[in-house]
């Protein structure tokens, strides 16, 4: 098994090659034109802020038992976690939609809190959540801006291609997965319930019928 890095990810801005020398396991491809966000996703720290917020986008889809009816759309969501200082050169302010920071300001608090913020967000606003590396959620919602076709396949090292169960929401998030900042992000499908972890191009989906699987106890 490859070591993980326990350090706090907000101090570890020169990590990347001490990392690729330890050999710590990661899903990205690694080169030394690597931005930092590479380095980000290799800590445990970063790992459990996915997991919490999987975890809870997948509790959404659980408790949701009307998927598959007729003009019902079910609870949505999509959250970006970014290493940089600011959003503002891809993301533009989704007018009145906000995280509900009265509620929860960082994923790293009360799963619980976390939770019932992001159900009243899944079900009553739209545009994608900002977390930073340390948990912060951002109080204003964004829309997240598209990447040119040319720059994405830059980005990606070959054609853009998409799987046939991906919406706009599912295409957005991988696109902006790709960004030097952009560490991961994931999305809640309002329409089949499917839970995506997108990071550097890749994803890993999880449909509805397999929701929690990683979290149940064997009986």
């Amino acid at each position: 098994m490859h070591p993980i890095d326990d350090s706090d990810p907000t101090e570890s801005a020169n990590a990347t090659s001490a990392a690729d020398s330890a050999g710590t396991d990661t899903t990205h491809s690694t080169s030394e034109d690597d931005s930092l966000s590479i380095a980000y996703v290799r800590h445990r720290r970063i790992n459990e802020m996915i997991d919490a917020i999987r975890y809870c986008l997948e509790g959404l889809s659980l408790a949701f038992d009307r998927w598959g009816e007729e003009h019902v759309t079910g609870p949505g969501f999509y959250i970006a976690i970014v290493s940089g200082t600011s959003v503002e050169g891809y993301a533009d302010p989704m007018g009145t939609n906000y995280w509900p920071v009265e509620i929860c300001q960082t994923v790293f608090g009360d799963l619980d809190r976390f939770y019932d913020a992001a159900s009243r967000v899944a079900f009553e606003a739209d545009g994608a959540v900002i977390a930073s590396i340390d948990g912060v959620l951002q109080h204003q919602m964004v829309r997240l801006k598209d990447l040119s076709h040319a720059d994405l396949d830059t980005r990606a090292g070959t054609a853009m291609t998409y799987a046939d169960w991906m919406g706009s929401r599912h295409m957005s998030a991988l696109d902006t997965s790709l960004r030097e900042d952009v560490v991961a992000t994931i999305t809640l499908s309002e329409a089949t319930g499917r839970v995506t972890v997108f990071s550097d191009g890749r994803y890993e989906s999880v449909d509805r019928n397999a929701t929690g699987g990683r979290w149940r106890v064997a009986e």
